[in-house]
């Protein structure tokens, strides 16, 4: 029997996401030479959240400052690609600029094991070399790490256990609510 409980839902959720706007904004002032890249298929939707309200707290009176956004698909750089029984369904891979020298923020829903930030530090290569990358999580689920990968942003740290999994419901993708629970 699946248990759910709910991790973080609205209020709370837009306050998460202007907390961490914040954070970059502190860290990153005016995000010249700074990129922010998704990552496909669910971290998109907190991508663009992110950069919606980067936008709305750097903007100021006339000027309005967008932070360049794009949305990396890690399918084909995963160390399980060619293991399973099933073949995997690639997602669009969009990144209009070059990241060669630029600092990279790397954004994702949930964080768990680790290997999909690998596949996609892989996956990344193929559009420059980045100055610096940093991860920014909406969930970290601490204890399930199989790679020592740790975010510089997160959202919300939760315990789980390996049986476990965070559910994450968008708007954008037809839910009713934003919602994220712990199912198991």
């Amino acid at each position: 029997m699946n248990q759910q409980r709910l991790i973080l839902s609205s209020p709370l959720l837009e306050i998460v996401v202007s907390r961490l706007a914040q954070e970059l904004i502190e860290k990153h002032q005016d995000f010249a030479n700074t990129v922010l890249l998704g990552m496909q298929p669910r971290g998109i939707y907190f991508a663009e959240r992110i950069s919606r309200e980067l936008t709305r707290a750097m903007t100021s009176g006339s000027s309005s400052h967008n932070v360049p956004l794009g949305y990396l698909d890690a399918t084909f750089y995963r160390d399980d690609f060619r293991r399973r029984s099933s073949p995997l369904r690639p997602n669009t891979t969009h990144v209009p600029f070059v990241i060669e020298d630029k600092r990279v923020i790397l954004i994702d829903d949930v964080l768990a094991t680790g290997r999909m930030v690998r596949a996609a530090l892989d996956a990344m290569t193929a559009f420059g070399r980045p100055r610096q990358v940093e991860l920014l999580v909406l969930i970290d689920r601490r204890y399930n790490r199989d790679l020592p990968i740790k975010p510089d942003y997160t959202g919300k740290r939760v315990n789980t256990l390996e049986s476990q999994r965070v559910l994450v419901e968008w708007t954008e993708q037809g839910a009713e609510a934003d919602r994220i629970w712990l199912v198991g």
